[in-house]
């Protein structure tokens, strides 16, 4: 496990876009032995905004805790717990402020999670199987879509991309922030292959499409310089 300390602060102006592949990724210990991250966005050290993909070695666990500024997680490999259930590969996850949990996993896993990203007033907690929920057909052919959650104009989804799907340009004035998680995102100004985290700022536009691979995404839309909580 990398022993490099980590950073207090990461791409933390959100006017900035980011483009962070997986091959370039460093992992930073967590504060439990078993538990490392890979920091994509920060703003403070162990008390602030975050994002992150966090991976547990097997039989790692976190002491009990709370998430005054809410968490929300999307398993990507393994099983990950807590008390309340266990959450396979394809489950979101969303923690809302003032819960708390003791998570852990026993055979490992890697999550993708955000914290302190939750609106005032959005208390909405949520358990999602991503792999056993419908598909809703998208905006042009090829795109299907799976709402996550939606709240005071942030929106959060997985869209699926069918091979060759183009979509038209398009400006996002809160700001959009993806995960690729299968096959090979494109735009006008580049080529994402999965494990790569976009993060385009407010009123940003682009073109997106897919190639032969296609490709499947995280996608949080409008929270880009929102009102979002703050540590106090």
């Amino acid at each position: 496990m990398n022993a490099a300390v980590a950073p207090s602060q990461l791409n933390d102006d959100l006017d900035q876009r980011i483009v962070a592949h997986a091959a370039d990724a460093r992992w930073y210990p967590s504060p439990r032995p078993g538990v490392e991250r890979r920091m994509l966005d920060r703003v403070a050290a162990e008390t602030g905004r975050a994002t992150s993909i966090v991976r547990y070695l097997p039989g790692a666990e976190f002491s009990p805790h709370r998430h005054d500024g809410g968490e929300e997680i999307l398993v990507l490999e393994g099983v990950f717990s807590d008390e309340h259930g266990d959450y396979p590969a394809g489950s979101y996850l969303r923690n809302p402020p003032g819960s708390s949990h003791r998570p852990y996993s026993t055979p490992g896993c890697t999550l993708f999670v955000k914290l302190w990203q939750f609106s005032a007033g959005d208390t909405e907690a949520g358990r999602i199987d991503t792999l056993h929920t419908q598909w809703r057909r998208g905006l042009v052919p090829g795109l299907h879509v799976m709402p996550l959650h939606d709240f005071d104009g942030i929106g959060t989804a997985l869209v699926s991309w069918a091979p060759q799907t183009v979509f038209s340009p398009h400006v996002h004035p809160g700001g959009e922030e993806i995960l690729v998680l299968e096959g090979v995102f494109r735009d006008e100004d580049g080529e994402y292959p999965a494990g790569t985290w976009l993060r385009n700022p407010r009123w940003s536009r682009h073109a997106p499409f897919t190639g032969e691979e296609g490709a499947l995404i995280y996608v949080k839309v409008g929270h880009l310089g929102a009102s979002l909580l703050m540590p106090q």
